[in-house]
């Protein structure tokens, strides 16, 4: 965030000098340009990252103290940034991946300016490279409605459990991780009322449910008062479980919630070592075992009614990240295929130097000539191409 801000004030600084010490000098600027493209991809995949993530910040809800006005002329400056990076599509996974975090975690500032966004990148790299982007957006416009006309067919049913459901279309979305559980039979029955009401809307659609994704708002009622937590579907799943009892082992929790290790461990971690200490753990032990107890904090107080507990689902973890990166590696590895095999299909017979020629100038990322070769072997592998004569490639139809 520190980098790129610094990174938008240099430039700025270097326009002020050329527009009155050179009278916004058309060499200076072509220099400008050239400079700031060279060390910006030094750094390769970086800048695109970081970019990517310094306009989630100025996005987030979290943003207070400033106007739309001042925001926009803000990203307008972040877009001459964006100009110069190379790895585009590095900029695109990560936009992609926060985008979806705002929207589902409802932490956007404003559905506008996040369209307004949106725009300014379609200007920049056309509408291929927004079409899922914006089709996120219209998936949670049409969800507001689905749900609007739901709630007004079932208000009779729902008292006391009101659920909210986001439609997505897969292909728009980041890959979600698959964790299954097993819900409550409160949750059961209104998930399955949802679904019935959809498909006599939307007939012939699959629907998969997400639980990793979602959130859920519970009301506790402890000796200081009652309160309204705000908590991930998981953390919700394992706290319901103290309605009826007053201490559970973690084997029986793990048994009832059907959680896998990795995740109940996160969201036991998250209720019983945060400052919002829902549950007590009678081992201080860092590791868990399968004989630790845990127990209702009848002793909870706070100032606030509404108290967050899913930090542990907001906060990009480093495995994340390196399946973000893991992710983008795949995606330039289909990006050159796609490329080779539309140029070859095109030409049908091309030279070794020729087709690496034209790969290069078709892919919109950095990228070696030794990775193209690679993907050239393994097409031929998979009798794509074949090798010729005189250094040269055959289609194969």
């Amino acid at each position: 965030n520190i980098i790129v801000q610094e990174l938008l004030t240099f430039k700025a600084n270097i326009d002020l000098i050329n527009e009155q010490a050179f009278e916004k000098n058309d060499l200076l600027i072509a220099s400008t340009k050239e400079s700031f493209e060279l060390f910006i991809n030094a750094h390769k995949n970086k800048p695109a990252e970081l970019i990517a993530k310094f306009i989630d910040v100025q996005l987030c809800s979290g943003n207070k103290n400033v106007n739309e006005q001042e925001l926009d002329i803000l990203l307008d400056k972040v877009i001459i940034l964006f100009r110069f990076i190379q790895a585009k599509d590095v900029f695109e996974i990560f936009y992609k991946s926060r985008l979806a975090k705002r929207l589902l975690l409802e932490k956007s500032i404003s559905k506008d300016i996040e369209k307004s966004m949106i725009i300014k990148l379609k200007i920049e790299c056309g509408s291929a490279f927004t079409t899922k982007l914006e089709g996120m957006i219209k998936d949670t416009e049409l969800s507001s409605e689905i749900m609007k006309a739901f709630h007004e067919e079932q208000k009779e049913h729902t008292k006391g459990f009101e659920l909210n459901v986001l439609v997505l279309t897969s292909s728009f979305w980041p890959l979600m991780q698959s964790v299954e559980t097993r819900l409550p039979d409160s949750f059961n029955v209104h998930m399955t009322t949802f679904i019935e009401f959809y498909r006599s809307k939307y007939s012939g659609r699959k629907l998969t449910w997400s639980h990793s994704s979602s959130q859920c708002t519970l009301y506790a009622n402890f000796p200081s008062g009652k309160k309204e937590l705000c908590v991930s579907t998981f953390q919700a799943v394992v706290l319901l479980l103290f309605n009826s009892e007053n201490e559970l082992t973690y084997a029986t929790i793990q048994n009832q919630t059907g959680l896998d290790e990795k995740e109940l461990q996160r969201v036991l971690s998250s209720l019983t070592t945060t400052k919002a200490k829902i549950l007590n753990r009678n081992s201080k032990s860092r590791d868990f075992t399968k004989e630790d107890i845990f127990t209702f904090n009848d002793t909870f107080t706070c100032k606030m009614r509404r108290i967050k507990i899913n930090a542990m689902q907001i906060k990009e973890t480093q495995e994340e990240n390196k399946k973000i990166n893991e992710s983008i590696v795949q995606d330039r590895q289909h990006q050159i295929d796609a490329a080779i095999v539309r140029i070859m299909k095109t030409r049908k017979e091309l030279s070794h130097q020729s087709l690496i020629s034209e790969v290069l100038q078709q892919l919109r990322f950095p990228v070696q000539t030794q990775d193209i070769k690679k993907r050239i072997e393994s097409l031929i592998e998979r009798e794509y191409l074949e090798r010729a004569e005189n250094n040269t490639y055959h289609y194969l139809a």
